[in-house]
This record gives structure tokens, sequence and C-alpha cells, in this order.
């Protein structure tokens, strides 16, 4: 394979071409993949025919697999029935329930599974079905909103913990097992610095998850609600953003430790079908 690195041109992502991910990748084939994930933070790979045991062995690369939640074997026919490493996106319902999980509706702008201790350093996803119109998924470059701060908010950010919260979801749907908290402090979940630095590269990223229910620790919370406001205007700054409208066989892999991504809403009548992995990390620095 002749591998070609080809970047948007925006913050941040990467087209890579001359690879078929459904044949076993030589070493050096994955070194240059990933070497451009480090450098770009999101890749694209684009008219892939893939199985579900050939995206798994892609992801592997880059380490250990997390297992899709026990929550999802509820769905139906879809989840229950695959390997336990593919995770199920879909609005689809069979029987009167979901093949998958988060639906048709926006997504807000968030980092994959923030509130646990340690999160995910990745995740792959891959279109089998896609709608129309709708179902974009946006990225931003959190190396670069964090060296863009303004001065007060960087000192701050650098002495600071955020609180990320389990209990919603990217969509704002309650999940299995929680209930709907109104206090902010009281919400469960987890406590990461708002700097990292990726064990990688040696670069330090704005690390903030999602800012539904996020609370910084010790402040009052007008204070923190404050901040976590002005943090969040500056993250969703164009400039920092790039944007990718799916086609059947594509297969984007980001870094969660430097982006956040979100997605758009889409018409629930349109099928939308998608297979994810998700690649373990390890504790926030």
């Amino acid at each position: 394979m002749t591998i070609e690195v080809h970047p948007t041109g925006a913050a941040l992502g990467a087209e890579v071409k001359g690879i078929d991910l459904s044949q076993t990748l030589q070493d050096a084939d994955v070194e240059a993949v990933t070497e451009a994930w480090f450098d770009h933070q999101v890749l694209l790979f684009r008219g892939q025919r893939i199985s579900d045991d050939d995206l798994i062995r892609f992801s592997r690369h880059f380490g250990e697999l997390d297992l899709s939640p026990a929550s999802a074997t509820d769905m139906a026919g879809g989840q229950a029935a695959s390997r336990p490493e593919i995770w199920i996106i879909s609005n689809v319902r069979e029987n009167g329930k979901p093949i998958g999980a988060l639906g048709d509706k926006e997504a807000d702008w968030h980092t994959d599974m923030s509130y646990v201790a340690e999160p995910p350093k990745g995740s792959v996803l891959y279109s089998l079905e896609i709608p129309p119109a709708g179902g974009d998924t946006s990225f931003a470059n959190m190396y670069r909103a964090l060296e863009t701060l303004p001065d007060d908010l960087r000192r701050f950010v650098e002495a600071h913990s955020c609180h990320h919260d389990s209990s919603t979801t990217s969509v704002g749907e309650t999940r299995a097992g929680f209930a709907a908290a109104m206090d902010v402090r009281e919400m469960p979940g987890e406590i990461h610095p708002m700097v990292r630095t990726h064990p990688h590269t040696g670069g330090k990223a704005l690390y903030l998850g999602r800012r539904r229910n996020a609370y910084v620790p010790g402040l009052p919370l007008e204070e923190s609600e404050a901040v976590l406001d002005r943090l969040w205007a500056h993250c969703e700054k164009p400039e920092f953003a790039w944007s990718h409208q799916w086609a059947v066989g594509d297969l984007l892999i980001w870094d969660n430790r430097c982006t956040i991504h979100r997605r758009d809403a889409f018409d629930p009548a349109s099928r939308r079908v998608m297979h994810r992995t998700q690649i373990k990390g390890g504790k926030v620095f």
C-alpha cells in the first residue's frame, strides 16, 4: 500500500488514502497511520467495505478495546447479537425497541466518556447507513483552544479541575439507572484536570468533557457557571473546528484526549446505522 495523508485545511483532521482496512495492515502502515493520527487528531478513510471483525482488527492497532455497555444488550436485535467490542449508534427501531444508541437528536459538544476514571483514548466510527441530510459530525482542536485562551482563563484552567457528570448522555437523555439531579454540585461522575498532557505527543490540551451539568469543584455555583460558559464559548469558535458530512463506507478515528465532537440532528424517519469501537485510555494527567 502507498499511504497518502491529505490534511483538511481546517484546524484538525486529515483524509488517509491508499489503504484498504479490510486487509491486514503491515507494521509500516500502522506506524504511518498512528503518526498521522497524532499529527491531525482525526483521520478519515473513505469508501471502506469492512466487516465488524475488520473494524475490531483495525481498532486494536491503537490499544485494547472497551466492551459495549451492559445496558446495550437490552436493545432489539442489533447490539445484543453483535460482537461485544462493537457499539451500535443508530436511530433504527425494531419491534418497538432501538437497535443502537443516541437516536436522531443533536449531540452536544463533548469528549467520549470523560465521566469515568480512565476515559477512552480514542473512538472509531464506521458508517453503514446514513440519512440523506443531517447527522454530520464536527470536531474541535483542544490543543489550539488552550493555546489561544485569554491569559486569565489560561491561568484558571491550569489551576483547576472540572467535575464531569455521568448521569446524562450527549443528546441530553438521562442514562438508565440514574435520576435527574437539580444541583450540578451533587452529580455523579469524575473529577479531572482542565488541562491534560497527551501521553504520546506531549502536547497540552483543554479537557472539559461536556458543558451539561459540569462544575468546577470548590467554587460558588454562580462563579463556576460563569467561567464554564466563557470556556465553552471559546471552545465552540469555528476556527477550531472541522465538520464531516458522512457517506456510506466512511470511517473516522479521533483522539478523545485532545478533541471534542458533536453531531447534527437528522430526520427521525431516516435510517442511520453506525458501528463504533472504543479504545481504552488511562488516567488524565
